[in-house]
């Protein structure tokens, strides 16, 4: 009986591979260190300037308020078209993105790198090319952040139109429905949830990547932060970062209400 107990007993893992990983891991990190000639030291040399320049920026310049509420504004209207208009790009991308929609791969493969490119691209590289076509202002700003949108979007809706609920695909198959009312009564009631959350958290990220287009050239808040860093006008700066703070925090307050109501 004792000789069964003493074979039933499985075998403690070992730790070999946990000790393999940590070790390429920490090999990983000091390689990646020596190439970029990070040092550690420099990182506590340097630190107590942090502590100096947060004393240049306080007190805030609270008056230069007014100056910058219109770029403000402009910033809220490029993030709301160039979403909206990335969004719209992003469904017929999605839909051909798809493996269970475009069941062939030669049609979801190219379309996938497509993708993929477009959004290896940065967005202030997207902002830097349309400033060289349109010129200086909010336009270029709109177009970049019209396809750095529709590259996240379509991406995430992709992604949740390959794992929705076949049932509803093979009814509508069954029943001879072609490849438009396929789309619209089985796989839209599923995605538009997601869709929608996605949109929304999209133009969240959007509300501050724009604040920093105008860095280029692209219109916006980023060009006050390009003005008042330029001359070293760090109580402004701080004005600037708060303004964007209260208005990313009360969008994402919004956005995320709105989520629990779809999901």
């Amino acid at each position: 009986m004792n000789r069964l107990t003493k074979q039933e007993i499985p075998k403690a893992p070992t730790k070999i591979k946990h000790y393999l990983t940590t070790a390429l891991i920490v090999l990983l990190i000091g390689w990646s260190a020596y190439q970029t000639e990070s040092s550690f030291i420099d990182f506590v040399e340097g630190f107590p300037n942090m502590f100096d320049l947060l004393v240049q920026m306080y007190p805030p310049s609270w008056s230069y308020f007014d100056d910058i509420v219109p770029a403000m504004l402009d910033t809220f209207r490029m993030a709301v078209i160039g979403t909206t208009m990335g969004a719209l790009l992003a469904v017929p991308f999605a839909l051909l993105c798809a493996s269970n929609i475009a069941a062939s791969n030669w049609i979801y493969y190219p379309f996938r790198f497509i993708l993929n490119l477009i959004r290896t691209i940065p967005e202030l590289l997207l902002a830097a090319i349309f400033v060289a076509i349109f010129g200086l202002g909010p336009l270029p700003g709109i177009f970049a952040l019209a396809v750095f949108s529709m590259g996240i979007i379509a991406k995430l809706t992709y992604e949740a139109m390959e794992s929705i609920d076949k049932g509803p695909l093979e009814a509508m198959t069954a029943v001879g429905a072609n490849k438009i009312q396929w789309i619209v009564y089985s796989v839209v009631p599923q995605v538009s949830p997601y869709f929608v959350s996605f949109v929304l958290y999209t133009f969240e990220i959007n509300i501050r990547v724009a604040a920093i287009l105008g860095l280029v050239g692209a219109g916006g808040i980023g060009e006050y932060y390009d003005k008042t860093l330029g001359f070293l006008e760090y109580d402004k700066v701080s004005t600037i970062i708060i303004f964007t703070l209260m208005v990313v925090l009360l969008i994402d307050y919004i956005s995320t209400k709105l989520r629990e109501k779809l999901l």
